[in-house]
């Protein structure tokens, strides 16, 4: 190898891969890429000739290896699963000792800790790295959540922290993005270490469930103004824009605006109103209310989100459906800008809940799998760069800045307060929602999520009377300390106790 090396290597050049590439070179690194089809690297490379660190092509992939400075950093940018697997594969004959592979794939995170194990029997190393923000975020600063071993992490941190995002400090507010060739200066990076080995893709899958939750979220707010209040839906980007200028300011209202206030170019007619209402997804809504039921902590909220977009698919039933099943008529006879400032509460709140949600999660996970989190960090990360960046992310970092041991952003005094101050027009919107048949899957369950965790006491008495009558699976006593057992002898009269 010689001074003219790479600094850091990239396979996979779809978007996501070309315009890291591109945000790589963008910051005076030099970067070797390589793609399976070779004809589309060479594109790739002729089209970007200029660029300050400098693009290199490589058409064989033991070449690519070669031109890359040790110990080697190679990012993989192709589909999660398999494809990552028979990369990996590839390159590990070709790899010395100590160099490193960074996964920054939308990939499970066991599948990151197997594969952590696995290169790690063989002398190398792993970084599985959630990389968050679409192609824009991608091509002029993503946000960015590495996990890994410290030291692999020591290697790449020059490189991800130019590459990320960038905050103020003080305000969280994100700096304006970058024109290519001009990167962003100074600023909080949004990018840290996670911890170690799945960590980075856990925080990036439980993102993305909070994601699901947010969009839903603003989805049924629109409902409500749509069906119940009779708005257009220009009129209601407007009251998204206005939105966007207070608490509820984040990348999702802002494109919610756009979008409702766009028209089709073909019809004429609103945008919006000409899209099929079937909603698709990847699959990390899913992974992470499966592994919320795995670990047994309460995230109904994602649940629901993601139940919510497989209703959504099954339209011709729907359509079959709505011939047949009844239900009321919305109607809505108060004040119009009273009940939209109640939905904006509503989704406050539900956002709320759903992010408590969230973080609940990831504080069982790193019980689970021995890992240190952040959260304040990782709230910071998410505040520029990343698909759910809001005005709000600063608020989580102040709020773990107060207490690190934070059991629940409920319990924090800010969101104590915010919720406070709204819930009755949350617990408004909800109730005029069910009275006039308009679903809201993700505002109702964040209520009843909020209504639950505030009760000292619950329904699961009887439940767990039920479960000992049918199962003998025992119950605990309110009058004895909290871990003695016993079982009621049901079948029999008298019936007697018996402590387990």
């Amino acid at each position: 190898m010689s001074e003219e090396s790479s600094d850091i290597g990239l396979i996979g050049l779809a978007v996501m891969g070309q315009n890291l590439a591109l945000n790589i070179a963008d910051h005076g690194f030099k970067i070797s890429v390589y793609n399976r089809t070779t004809s589309k690297m060479e594109e790739f490379v002729a089209a970007n000739p200029d660029t300050p660190g400098g693009l290199v092509g490589q058409a064989a992939l033991e070449d690519f290896v070669n031109s890359l400075k040790g110990p080697r950093k190679i990012v993989i940018m192709v589909q999660a699963g398999g494809p990552t697997d028979a990369v990996i594969g590839g390159l590990i004959p070709l790899l010395d000792q100590g160099d490193i592979i960074i996964d920054g794939g939308n990939a499970k995170w066991t599948d990151t800790i197997r594969r952590e194990k696995e290169l790690s029997e063989k002398g190398l190393r792993f970084v599985g790295s959630g990389v968050s923000g679409g192609e824009e975020g991608a091509r002029f600063g993503p946000s960015m959540m590495p996990g890994g071993d410290p030291e692999s992490w020591e290697h790449l941190a020059p490189i991800w922290q130019a590459i990320a995002a960038k905050v103020d400090p003080d305000t969280g507010k994100p700096l304006e993005g970058a024109e290519p060739g001009k990167p962003v200066e100074g600023g909080f990076p949004c990018s840290a270490y996670i911890g170690p080995n799945g960590a980075g893709h856990y925080v990036k899958m439980v993102h993305n469930g909070i994601e699901y939750g947010d969009m839903q979220m603003i989805c049924e707010a629109y409902f409500l103004m749509k069906n119940l209040l009779g708005m257009e839906a220009s009129e209601i980007g407007k009251v998204f824009a206005e939105w966007n200028e207070g608490l509820l300011d984040s990348f999702l209202i802002e494109i919610t605006a756009d979008i409702l206030q766009e028209n089709d170019p073909v019809t004429g007619q609103a945008f919006v109103d000409i899209v099929l209402d079937t909603a698709g997804q990847k699959g990390t809504g899913k992974w992470t209310s499966v592994n919320a039921l795995d670990m047994g902590v309460p995230a109904p909220t994602v649940a629901e989100a993601v139940f919510a977009r497989c209703l959504s698919a099954v339209k011709e039933e729907r359509v079959a459906a709505s011939a047949i099943l009844t239900g009321p008529e919305a109607s809505f006879d108060g004040d119009q800008d009273e009940f939209i400032k109640a939905i904006h509460d509503a989704l406050y709140c539900s956002k709320i809940c759903s992010y408590a949600q969230g973080f609940q999660l990831m504080r069982e996970a790193q019980n689970e799998y021995n890992w240190t989190l952040n959260f304040g960090e990782i709230a910071q990360i998410w505040r520029g760069g990343c698909i759910i960046r809001a005005r709000f992310l600063q608020k989580i970092t102040e709020a773990y800045a107060r207490d690190a041991d934070l059991a629940n952003l409920l319990l924090d005094p800010y969101f104590l307060g915010e919720v406070n101050s709204s819930q009755s027009n949350w617990r408004k919107v909800v109730a005029a929602a069910s009275v006039n048949g308009i679903p809201i899957p993700t505002f109702a369950s964040a209520l009843s999520y909020y209504d639950g965790y505030r009760l000292a006491r619950l329904p699961a008495n009887l439940l767990q009377s039920q479960r000992d009558f049918f199962g003998a699976h025992t119950y605990e006593r309110t009058d004895e300390p909290r871990g003695k057992f016993y079982h009621l002898d049901w079948p029999k009269d008298p019936r007697p106790q018996y402590e387990i």
